[in-house]
């Protein structure tokens, strides 16, 4: 082929992007809370050399290209080498959720045939207990530890840095997670060099994370947790000042945000909850923080308020494992300063809008291919395609997508013309009754907006008339006596009057997975003698 004035050959692989984060903000800050309340402080320059001396003693240890490295961490910078020091020996990191069930753990770090596994002391019950099970396993490393297992400072600490990163094809793997597993074994989803580098890309847009080199991110979302949304990557990219803590208590949490002087966060709706309630009872205003990513569940609108109020911008993201994550995120739009206060709280309580790279669809919920129109009215199933979402789970024989490589998420929602994505349920979770759809995640959002409620979860109990009506489980907040009669008035005006729940309950506690989302199935199987009074 005549290559004249064609551009060089350049693999997009995951160690460029250590090397620019070295080369460019070298003396970049990365700072460590570990659980024992000490802090250590590295450098990205500091954060590469440990990820040359990891990948020299993995292939010590005989591991070569493929082989697979498991960690089972919170967020500290030697979790951090780990995305880079096995990626950079040809290897794929396996970042394992600590809060999945034992039986899980078991199937998921066996089905990845894990050769390594590195933990942190706090995680030392779950290695005691599983690892007769873990079968593939041959060496245990500890990240901060050196009591049961290898401590990882002294075992790197054996290396002289003096190696070259492993190359190969962009389309070979880097790193692999696993699905929650809500229904059936968990699914692995491997991630490959190129999907990471263009994913990484779409999370530094203006629209995405919007990070520069003076962004100082503090991610809450763990690093096990759906690749921690992009965010190792992307912030290497930029060069960003990372402040890591292997503890998410909100007091920790608020006081390096103020020391270390945080501009950006990200994590769950429960993250922030918590957070509030602190503030509220110390008597302290929230950290100013420029930027919040509020994933992993809809983030009521109450928490959307409260942030923006405190001058935060609220950026209301939706992803999967499956999508790398980023699939959605919701920043400024083009009329932004045109918008009253609440017309803004509107737009962020959606979903935000793809990023490039990025295709979304809708489709017919009862034959699950007429696509249906993005007219900010109808919603129908969720499919999505593009250079970061799965083709195939790991091992699976077949495609996980259709012939046109749409992939199915599993979610409910709506498309408005501007591209915003409002999702409205779980195609498992929505509500049919007579004929119509209710959307259980719209009623729940509702409802813990009312000054007594914690928690709620709606769920489609048998009806004879209408096949589904709702019945609403609530869980009350601490000191707090309210009835079925005022949670349902509450919610008199802030949904249609035919989607009020036919029955409010009061429980102690609603069930969750181990990614902590409310568990339907578990809460249908505790209520499967439940009938609606008039059914």
């Amino acid at each position: 082929m005549n290559k004249l004035g064609a551009m060089q050959d350049w693999t997009m692989g995951v160690t460029h992007v250590i090397d620019h984060a070295a080369r460019e903000a070298g003396n970049r800050e990365i700072v460590s809370r570990w659980a024992d309340g000490s802090e250590t402080r590295t450098t990205w320059s500091g954060i590469r050399t440990d990820a040359l001396k990891m990948a020299q003693a993995l292939q010590a240890l005989g591991l070569g290209k493929g082989d697979k490295v498991a960690s089972l961490a919170m967020n500290h910078s030697r979790h951090l080498v780990s995305w880079y020091g096995v990626a950079g020996m040809g290897g794929v990191l396996h970042t394992v959720n600590p809060r999945l069930f034992d039986d899980q753990l078991e199937y998921i770090v066996n089905h990845a045939e894990d050769k390594v596994l590195c933990y942190d002391a706090a995680f030392q019950s779950i290695v005691d207990r599983m690892r007769d099970k873990w079968t593939t396993v041959e060496h245990y490393i500890c990240y901060d530890s050196g009591e049961h297992s290898p401590s990882f400072e002294d075992w790197i600490g054996e290396q002289d840095g003096d190696f070259e990163w492993v190359t190969g094809e962009e389309t070979e793997p880097c790193m692999i997670c696993y699905t929650s597993g809500t229904t059936g074994n968990p699914k692995g989803v491997q991630y490959e060099h190129r999907s990471t580098v263009l994913h990484a890309m779409a999370g530094l847009q203006p629209s995405s994370f919007n990070f520069s080199s003076s962004s100082v991110m503090l991610p809450v979302v763990p690093m096990f947790h759906a690749a921690s949304w992009g965010l190792p990557y992307a912030g290497a990219m930029a060069g960003i000042k990372f402040v890591f803590s292997a503890v998410n208590e909100p007091a920790v949490l608020h006081e390096l945000m103020m020391r270390e002087g945080v501009t950006d966060s990200a994590g769950v709706p429960t993250v922030w909850l918590a957070h509030f309630q602190y503030c509220d009872k110390e008597g302290i205003d929230l950290p100013p923080l420029k930027a919040a990513t509020i994933g992993g569940s809809a983030c009521p609108r109450f928490m959307i308020e409260r942030l923006m109020r405190n001058g935060t911008r609220v950026q209301h993201a939706w992803g999967m494992t499956e999508t790398s994550p980023i699939g959605t995120v919701g920043g400024p739009t083009w009329d932004w300063d045109q918008l009253t206060f609440e017309e803004k709280v509107d737009k962020t309580a959606m979903q935000g809008r793809p990023v490039f790279g990025v295709e979304l669809r809708v489709v017919d919920l009862d034959d699950m291919t007429t696509p249906l129109p993005r007219d900010g009215k109808t919603s129908g199933a969720l499919q999505v395609r593009g250079p970061w979402v799965i083709k195939r789970y790991f091992k699976a024989e077949e495609d996980a997508t259709n012939a046109d490589g749409w992939f199915d998420t599993g979610d409910v929602g709506i498309i408005h013309p501007d591209g915003t994505l409002q999702l409205t349920d779980r195609t498992k979770d929505v509500i049919k009754s007579g004929g119509e759809w209710i959307s259980s995640v719209e009623l729940e959002n509702a409802a813990v907006g009312h000054p007594g409620v914690a928690e709620a979860a709606a769920v489609g109990m048998y009806h004879p008339k209408w096949d589904e009506r709702p019945v609403l489980f609530v869980v009350k907040k601490e000191g707090q006596e309210i009835d079925a009669e005022s949670v349902i008035a509450f919610l008199s005006d802030k949904v249609a009057k035919w989607w009020l729940p036919d029955a409010v309950e009061f429980v102690d506690d609603i069930p969750h997975t181990a990614t902590g989302k409310i568990s339907k199935k578990d809460l249908r199987d505790r209520f499967s003698d439940y009938k609606l009074a008039d059914a």
